[in-house]
């Protein structure tokens, strides 16, 4: 369901050149101007893309089976009569021409050990991204536990996508068996995505609408449809980049607004969940009646999610699933 409204709208902090953010939710209120992403003809991510991930921290299996879900569920539709499927909310990434990229999972990576410490720049990010060996048919993910330390994290942003550039180690075609020729190195352009766990730093900033906001009008918080406010919010934001990665990976996509802060296709639409949203409340949405969680789509195994609203380049307008 389309609509247009009035919604939070993000102070920014801190810019990050070349990077798209996840703003925490310490807002104030104004009266949003027309949404209108325009198209800078520079390169979208298109075809099929795996997504990897690598868990920074100390992450539960259950954690980690929620994250792999939602990206298993992106290219997996599933038939609900109570909401759309997660694959149906990804599907609106198509309409932005030249259409955007197919996602499955990939491979995972652990580094319970915080191989490069507890508090990481934005530099560490992209070396940790590096490590999942990305090429041009991959998005590197890292996914950071509640108490590492990021800089600028709950401050300026929730989360980031970006691009870096890294060798990568290309075999020749057909090079089986005894005596086939040594593999060559070359340099490629990928993009990464980072995503904090907020359960422990910030989660009335980064995991709203799952936690009471630090921040704005005050509403009873939702409850979180996998019974973890900060994977839950994970989710959120993981979905809000990943479509922004997608979109608009190398700075050239999709946006509105200035290059290093831009508006992208879901973070244009922050703060709407479902029809009727307004500031400080997340629209309406089914609720499980055993568990009294809220959410808007289903993805595989009838896992629920619940997805933020993304901008629809057809209808010029933000798009909710329910």
């Amino acid at each position: 369901m389309a609509h247009q409204f009035h919604h939070l709208v993000l102070l920014i902090l801190l810019a990050l050149a070349g990077a798209g953010a996840v703003t925490p939710r310490q807002l104030f209120l104004v009266s949003q101007a027309p949404v209108a992403l325009t198209n800078h003809h520079g390169q979208l991510l298109t075809g099929n893309y795996s997504v990897n991930l690598l868990w920074y921290g100390s992450f539960t299996l259950a954690q980690r089976a929620v994250v792999a879900d939602f990206l298993l569920s992106l290219s997996a539709p599933v038939a609900s009569a109570s909401a759309p499927s997660v694959a149906a909310w990804w599907a609106t990434t198509a309409r932005y021409h030249p259409g955007a990229a197919r996602l499955t999972l990939g491979r995972q990576v652990l580094d319970p050990s915080l191989s490069l410490g507890r508090r990481l720049s934005e530099t560490s990010l992209a070396s940790l991204a590096a490590r999942l060996s990305p090429h041009r048919g991959s998005v590197a993910v890292v996914i950071t536990a509640p108490d590492v330390l990021v800089d600028g994290f709950c401050l300026s942003h929730c989360g980031l996508h970006a691009s870096a550039t890294s060798a990568a180690a290309a075999a020749p075609a057909a090079s089986h068996g005894v005596g086939a020729a040594p593999a060559t190195r070359r340099r490629g352009r990928f993009a990464y995505v980072w995503v904090g766990n907020s359960a422990e730093q910030c989660p009335g900033e980064c995991a709203w609408p799952f936690h009471q906001p630090t921040y704005g009008p005050q509403a009873p918080p939702l409850v979180a449809p996998n019974a973890d406010v900060g994977i839950d919010g994970v989710v959120i934001n993981l979905a809000t980049l990943l479509a922004g990665a997608v979109t608009n990976p190398y700075g050239g996509g999709f946006f509105q607004g200035p290059v290093d802060a831009p508006l992208e296709a879901v973070t244009a639409c922050t703060g709407v969940f479902g029809a009727g949203a307004y500031p400080g409340y997340p629209g309406q949405l089914p609720v499980d009646a055993a568990t009294g969680a809220s959410y808007n789509a289903v993805g595989v195994a009838g896992r629920r999610f619940l997805l933020p609203a993304m901008w629809d380049p057809k209808t010029s307008q933000c798009s909710t699933l329910v």
